[in-house]
């Protein structure tokens, strides 16, 4: 079984009910194996799915209603507890299955690791990938406490894998000194602590190419996104990751697949997180599917 089952009663609102009509699927990687502070994030699917319930259908955004596009949420991966290279061979396995179908992957996180078997599969796919990455931390480490899985080394692999050049971070505030190191020494563009402006600047050097976009929600400061493993003191506003996230769907960005990643709901009793979640999602499915 890939899917738990136990989570078939819950997707988020308006998905249609199956993923041959749809453009896009939905699919949760409840993933918190290697995480270096704080677990939870694998709970963080069923709550934003649960949470989408009180959103409108309509984004005054962007002018465009949810009844406009055509996807799919297919439930949360059945990932083994504890196993974190037989999680990622099953995320890698079922991403390959989609980008097949023509898909548009949109991922549900979990830890943040879990974006790098979803890399390695739409490399393959597109050979011309660019990453944007918003988040708090750099994940540029090689390993953390001895293991090269963990969800602080993703976006170096990423940067192994594609090319530095072709990795954009953005919001960065926090990481080991040999990570901003690394980041100046390689190639590859960071923006410390900002997202927005830096992220205009950027865009029309990604014009009509493949990109995939991976957002952490500890980008967020906590006092906007407290329910998250591993908080970060001094981040953007919800508001402006909206902006950002309408800033990359007004450009001529290809975007191929996006994923969100880090809501621990525990850390939330008001479940701002979740909710501002939610939110993104929506923004990213009628802004990225064109």
């Amino acid at each position: 079984m890939r899917f738990d089952e136990a989570y078939s009663g819950k997707v988020f609102i308006m998905s249609r009910a199956s993923e041959q009509e749809a453009d896009a699927v939905i699919y949760g990687m409840p993933m918190d194996w290697t995480v270096s502070f704080r677990p939870g994030s694998r709970f963080g699917p069923s709550r934003i799915r649960e949470a989408s319930i009180g959103l409108e259908e309509y984004s005054p955004y962007l002018d465009r209603h949810l009844e406009e596009i055509k996807y799919h949420d297919a439930g949360d991966l059945l990932l083994p507890f504890g196993n974190p290279q037989k999680s990622i061979d099953i995320i890698e396995g079922y991403m390959d299955e989609l980008l097949e179908k023509g898909k548009i992957p949109f991922g549900l996180g979990g830890e943040h690791l879990v974006t790098w078997p979803v890399l390695k599969a739409m490399y393959r796919k597109y050979p011309e990938l660019a990453v944007i990455h918003i988040d708090a931390h750099a994940d540029l480490r090689e390993e953390y406490e001895g293991e090269t899985l963990s969800h602080s080394t993703p976006i170096r692999k990423a940067c192994e894998l594609i090319g530095a050049e072709d990795v954009y971070s953005f919001g960065i505030r926090s990481g080991m000194r040999e990570e901003f190191q690394y980041a100046e020494e390689s190639g590859m563009f960071m923006a410390r602590y900002e997202v927005l402006e830096p992220l205009k600047k950027i865009l029309p050097e990604l014009s009509g190419r493949p990109v995939y976009v991976t957002i952490d929600i500890d980008v967020l400061d906590p006092a906007y996104a407290p329910g998250t493993g591993t908080a970060e003191a001094g981040g953007i506003s919800s508001k402006e990751l909206l902006a950002s996230i309408h800033e990359m769907a007004g450009s001529d960005l290809n975007v191929v697949g996006a994923d969100l990643v880090e809501v621990a709901p525990a850390y939330d009793p008001t479940e701002k997180t979740p909710i501002a979640a939610s939110k993104f999602l929506r923004e990213m499915l009628l802004g990225f599917v064109k």
